[in-house]
């Protein structure tokens, strides 16, 4: 697979601040990459000089082939943005917004595919001013695929949604997926991650200190399993690299079935935070 995202030592300070400090990746054309890590870890950063808004100090970067600070119309009608904030034009419909950024593009998607494909079928005739929180993240993501990119940003697209609307959100993401798109997606919902990253890459003090598929990041695939039951009144949970012959062995000292008996691996969620360390109270 071609490289849709090259980057070798890539730094960016703020006065005495490293935000991004020598930063390497690559991201295979047709994935989906999340770029993981808590506030202040640098992602951010990263990807505004991915996409051509914030100047790097020093480091190699090749986006489509282009380093983003020589970026020209051409490279940016590429190029797909889901920011976590986008200014809304409130007295606008919603198909008015979507008609307008198509215009900008050479080869857009049809509008009303766009429209439909963000949930918003109901609401196509509806002021953006009337739409709710979800509703408006829903149609940023609208204007951001509207183009119909190669390459495309999200950040925290989920913002914002109930549960239905987060997954029905997935699936969108699973069909830019299957046409081809590359897709770079930060947001702090695990089980998103879990579900649409081919690759996940942890950032922390402007360093990576993971980067593997989902199932194997920081050994999560070789972690032994947690198996939880309650004994006498009382839970019990132990760690072990063989649940099957310790359930075997519960079972026949329990002399039945075991109580609320339990079996889990470490979820992503329970990786990520042995890699960055738990959130201060």
């Amino acid at each position: 697979m071609s490289a849709a995202i090259e980057v070798e030592g890539l730094r960016r300070t703020y006065g005495s601040l490293v935000a991004v400090d020598g930063v390497s990746f690559s991201i295979p054309a047709g994935t989906c990459t999340a770029l993981l890590g808590p506030n202040g870890a640098g992602k951010t950063t990263t990807v505004e000089i991915l996409e051509g808004y914030r100047h790097r100090d020093g480091g190699q970067v090749r986006v489509l082939g282009v380093d983003p600070a020589r970026g020209d119309r051409a490279w940016r009608q590429r190029i797909g943005i889901v920011p976590q904030d986008c200014a809304d034009l409130l007295e606008l419909t919603v198909m008015e917004c979507v008609r307008h950024f198509a215009s900008l593009y050479p080869a857009p998607r049809t509008t009303d595919s766009v429209v439909e494909l963000v949930g918003l079928e109901e609401k196509s005739d509806s002021r953006v001013s009337t739409l709710s929180g979800g509703q408006r993240r829903r149609l940023d993501v609208a204007l951001g695929i509207v183009g119909d990119p190669e390459l495309v940003f999200l950040d925290e697209p989920t913002t914002g949604f109930d549960p239905e609307a987060r997954r029905a959100f997935w699936q969108l993401v699973k069909v830019l997926k299957g046409d081809g798109k590359t897709i770079l997606l930060t947001t702090h919902y695990m089980e998103e991650a879990d579900a649409l990253a081919d690759r996940v890459i942890v950032v922390n003090h402007g360093t990576i200190v993971a980067d593997a598929p989902p199932g194997e990041l920081g050994s999560r695939s070789e972690d032994h399993a947690i198996v939880r039951w309650i004994e006498r009144g009382q839970v019990v949970e132990r760690n072990t690299p063989t649940p099957s012959a310790l359930i075997a062995e519960l079972y026949a000292r329990a002399g039945g079935e075991l109580i609320d008996l339990e079996v889990r691996r470490p979820t992503l969620e329970d990786v990520y935070l042995r890699l960055v360390g738990e959130p201060e109270a």
